[in-house]
């Protein structure tokens, strides 16, 4: 399974409030235009609906591979008003002005190409790459994405 952690500013999302932004591309994807969100519940939106494109993506590739079906991405969002509003099919006041390739992400929840989790802040690994941190705690998610010190 793969599993996605999903923030904002890696996606190159700014909510309209925030002081500041930090944009981090993917690596082998082309330049894109930047998105201003007006709310934090639309910036995790617009970035989980990203994530899912990619995602859904990654997981038919590891399938070619592989040369057998897995299961659905697992994408960890961290606000649980994104979460209600890529569950819910409703457009209402808050979304109808989002951009419809953004609502991508609904469609892939419905046809179970994706699944949608909420995590905590505390949890949320791809802090490590959008977030500035103190020393301890950088050491701590970069412990657990993997990544290794080097002597």
């Amino acid at each position: 399974m793969l599993i996605w952690p999903v923030t904002p500013a890696h996606e190159g999302v700014q909510a309209a409030s925030s002081s500041s932004s930090v944009a981090a591309q993917s690596i082998g994807s082309p330049p894109s235009r930047k998105v201003v969100a007006l709310s934090s519940c639309e910036a995790e939106y617009i970035a989980a609906a990203t994530a899912a494109c990619q995602g859904v993506w990654l997981a038919r590739l590891r399938s070619d591979l592989v040369g057998k079906k897995i299961g659905a991405p697992e994408l960890k969002v961290d606000n649980m008003s994104a979460i209600a509003l890529s569950k819910n099919p409703v457009l209402h006041g808050r979304s109808k002005h989002i951009d419809t390739k953004f609502h991508f992400i609904r469609k892939c929840l419905d046809d179970g190409k994706i699944q949608v989790d909420f995590t905590s802040s505390q949890d949320q690994l791809a802090d490590v790459l959008t977030k500035s941190l103190g020393r301890a705690r950088f050491s701590e998610l970069r412990d657990k994405i993997g990544v290794v010190k080097l002597k």
